[in-house]
């Protein structure tokens, strides 16, 4: 992934050249006035210039959301086990029982992470694990009690689709019977996690025992019914089609319009990030993406989602910079310290592990908006002072990151 690659867009069936004159400026007028765009409508904004699609994407968030405001979030990624019986390529984190750095963290090490959290003003915990299969049910409902019990402030949203696809078949019950006994427990939403391409032509190639598109969708929309928090997500650079990345869209798009229409929640917001292989079996495989194309596709992103509000930008992938560049291309928060993020950095070989609420702010205020802490629900915790969260002394190179 080189600068050269930032022209590269992957095959599109039928190709299209180019869309110019009439039909693209068509395309970004209606995208403008809010109305919703077709999936073909979609694929034509990936060959329309990128500062045209990126001024409509920013000018529909400065309608969707605070126009002056730039959210994040004080979090933690606890990662509970890195055993996983899955064997995903594009995963650099999953161990075998077998191998000497395999790992499954007790209630007491789990606690010791939360209060590092809990010091530095923390909210919630991203609690994520290998798909397990010697781990019993009580192993989960103990942890999430052992949390609220010792953590009562700390909200829990743990588990991706694809762990709870494991736990269907580990304990032979099914996802609704499941989310009862862990919401009874203490779980407080799902992550997003394995949304990747919901295309199962990509799923097969990248990870052929992954989650597919129907079960993921089937999960989390059991979640939304029983008012668990939920978050979309896409992850960009597998080779898939532009048709495909349009479809994801388009697929999400109806599920938050199911959702909607019930009275519900919904997808909380929506997370993109391009695929890391440096470090996986992918390495030199698939073609990975540039930053060109990331801000490309979530400008599209903040066009095509025109029933989700939030958009974040991602740092653990596109690093601090880029990230910051994103809050013109649609994004309207930064995501969360995140204070232990393992498995994007495992992947792409880099030390992005975390950001400290300094980072979060001089982002968001150095771009010209207002930094707010917020909730899991993008709701506005409070507004730090920027003087005073900026005097705190780090290293010079922290926010180089790149």
């Amino acid at each position: 992934m080189n600068a050269s690659a930032q022209t590269h867009l992957p095959e599109s069936q039928p190709i299209l050249e180019r869309v110019s004159g009439r039909v693209g400026e068509d395309v970004l007028e209606k995208a403008a006035s809010g109305v919703r765009l077709t999936e073909a409508e979609i694929v034509a904004l990936y060959h329309l210039p990128l500062t045209e699609v990126a001024s409509v994407a920013h000018r529909l968030r400065l309608e969707r959301t605070n126009p002056e405001v730039v959210t994040f979030l004080i979090d933690r990624n606890i990662n509970y086990t890195n055993i996983c019986n899955v064997g995903c390529n594009f995963c650099a984190f999953y161990r075998t029982e077998r191998q000497k750095d395999s790992y499954t963290l007790d209630y007491l090490q789990i606690s010791h992470k939360i209060r590092e959290l809990e010091a530095v003003g923390g909210t919630r915990i991203l609690l994520q694990g290998g798909v397990n299969p010697k781990l019993p049910l009580e192993y989960y409902t103990g942890m999430l009690r052992h949390i609220k019990q010792n953590h009562p402030t700390i909200r829990i949203e743990a588990f991706s689709p694809e762990e709870i696809l494991g736990f269907e078949k580990f304990f032979n019950l099914d996802a609704g019977e499941v989310l009862d006994i862990l919401i009874e427990a203490g779980l407080d939403g799902l992550p997003g996690a394995g949304g990747e391409i919901l295309e199962d032509e990509v799923r097969e190639k990248a990870a052929p025992a992954r989650i597919r598109t129907f079960d993921w969708f089937r999960i989390l929309d059991l979640a939304q019914r029983k008012g668990l928090y939920t978050i979309a997500t896409m992850v960009i650079g597998f080779g898939e089609s532009l048709e495909q990345r349009a479809h994801h869209f388009g697929i999400i798009r109806e599920q938050q319009d199911k959702a909607l229409a019930r009275g519900e929640r919904g997808f909380a917001g929506f997370a993109m990030w391009t695929l890391q292989t440096e470090n996986t079996r992918l390495a030199g495989k698939a073609p990975g993406a540039s930053a060109f194309e990331y801000l490309q596709n979530l400008a599209i992103s903040r066009i095509a989602l025109d029933n989700i509000p939030n958009i974040q930008a991602s740092w653990p992938a596109q690093g601090f910079k880029v990230a910051q560049a994103a809050l013109y291309y649609g994004a309207n928060d930064v995501g969360s310290t995140m204070l232990e993020e393992n498995v994007v950095s495992a992947a792409g070989k880099h030390d992005r592990h975390n950001a400290t609420v300094r980072e979060l702010v001089r982002i968001a205020s150095d771009a010209g908006f207002t930094p707010a802490q917020r909730n899991s629900w993008f709701e506005i915790i409070k507004y730090p002072d920027v003087a005073e969260v900026l005097k705190v002394q780090e290293p010079e190179t922290s926010f180089a990151r790149v």
